[in-house]
């Protein structure tokens, strides 16, 4: 395996990676950790937040995953860790049991500082944080004593993008991968597939945040991914996503050269088929289309899956 030099190693060993967990701990008490902005305090029981989430991360599952990009499955997989609920609400989620219904169990720290170690040990190339967004402090709390215990790979910051800027700060020089989703452009359609009608503009200063840490996406001579932004946009039917000021807006104000997943999985789960105008699965031409807006928008690094 190449030698990946993961950003938080220098963070690790002049001791700002632990005052940075610790930080973010201290703030679960009055959580402003997302960009719900809730200031629940996640340290009680039976916490009322968002997120659903209290002192203790939920995880999912936790495998190496052979279903994401070429440059972050590589031939081992990525080392993909789900954490159970959301600080969102998309109505069509595709991992509605997960993010809506909680399924998961809770982790210690130790817990899920074995779990990436493991993760390391099976040869994956990354660590994948599925759904971060709400159990930053947990994540960095288990990164210490992972990284002391000699985690070594390169970490993906795997989101919806409903990210806050002083949660981004915490990670500035941890996460060497960002890969946040860029789901809507109108606030209107926002609000009613996602309950946060700020969504769009969130995600515009999040992804400008991300883009100032670590730039674009760099992929090394085997393919794999090392440092950077990747972007991923699910196309929507009756162009609900709004994909050309989003093709736009990252060409234009992030970079053209900004690498971006364009997804043709879009079906209708969740509550979706209560939704008129997304209660049946893209088609083709719309995919087509979606590409062809990203292309004329001046994207030129589009995944080829």
């Amino acid at each position: 395996m190449a030698d990946t030099h993961p950003a938080y190693l220098a963070l690790l060993e002049d001791g700002e990676l632990g005052r940075r967990a610790q930080v973010a701990l201290d703030s679960l008490a009055q959580c402003t950790g997302c960009a719900r902005r809730c200031n629940t305090d996640r340290l009680a029981a039976n916490p009322a937040s968002c997120c659903r989430t209290g002192r203790y991360a939920q995880v999912s599952s936790c495998f190496p995953h052979l279903g994401e990009e070429n440059c972050l499955r590589g031939w081992n997989g990525s080392g993909t860790i789900f954490f159970a609920h959301c600080n969102l609400g998309c109505v069509f989620c595709q991992n509605y049991d997960i993010s809506h219904q909680g399924q998961g169990r809770e982790v210690t720290s130790s817990e899920l500082a074995a779990m990436m170690l493991s993760l390391q040990r099976q040869g994956c190339h990354n660590i994948n944080f599925v759904t971060p967004s709400h159990v930053v402090p947990q994540i960095l709390e288990a990164l210490v004593l992972a990284a002391e215990n000699g985690l070594r790979l390169p970490l993906v910051y795997n989101t919806g993008g409903y990210d806050s800027l002083d949660t981004l700060h915490l990670l500035d020089g941890v996460v060497d991968i960002y890969m946040p989703d860029f789901k809507f452009w109108d606030s209107t359609v926002a609000k009613e597939l996602t309950h946060a009608e700020d969504y769009p503009e969130v995600a515009r200063a999040a992804l400008h945040e991300m883009h100032r840490q670590v730039g674009d996406l760099e992929i090394d001579e085997e393919g794999l991914a090392r440092r950077g932004v990747l972007v991923r946009h699910l196309v929507m039917p009756h162009e609900q996503a709004g994909t050309q000021e989003i093709m736009t807006f990252l060409a234009e104000e992030i970079s053209p050269d900004t690498y971006v997943n364009v997804m043709a999985q879009y079906h209708p789960s969740g509550t979706a088929q209560q939704h008129p105008d997304i209660a049946r699965s893209t088609t083709l031409d719309e995919y087509h289309t979606a590409l062809r807006l990203a292309r004329e928008a001046g994207i030129h690094r589009l995944d080829t899956r």
